[in-house]
């Protein structure tokens, strides 16, 4: 499963790293707000060369477009939740706007489909 968040940068964890049974290992989390009218933190993790020169690419107060994988796993009968990034990319609104729209309302889109009729839900 791959989404698309787009969010502005709240915090930079500190940097972990270990030794592994695969070899060497690097990680950082970050926490991003979305934003949306009701905005979600959400905790992603950048491993291995993702999370090289994270600070730098990702500062706090920059708003980024994040590509992630979510996984679970099992372990003793608790589960884990994994929110990886694979891609992390500034993220600029195109009318200029650092923000998403909070509501759709239906009458922007009146006038689009001249040939049906508007139906509200």
């Amino acid at each position: 499963m791959s989404l698309e968040v787009i969010g502005r940068v709240v915090k930079m964890l500190p940097r972990q790293s270990g030794m592994g049974k695969n070899g060497a290992w690097s990680k950082c989390d970050f926490v991003i707000e979305t934003l949306e009218q009701y905005p979600r933190k959400i905790c992603i993790s950048a491993w291995g060369d993702k999370s090289d020169n994270l600070e730098q690419q990702c500062p706090v107060g920059k708003t980024v477009k994040v590509a992630v994988n979510i996984e679970s796993r099992e372990f003793n009968d608790k589960w884990y939740t994994d929110v990886r990034a694979w891609r992390i990319e500034p993220y600029q609104a195109q009318d200029g706007f650092d923000s998403l729209p909070a509501i759709v309302e239906p009458e922007d889109f009146m006038g689009e489909f001249p040939n049906e009729e508007f139906v509200p839900y």
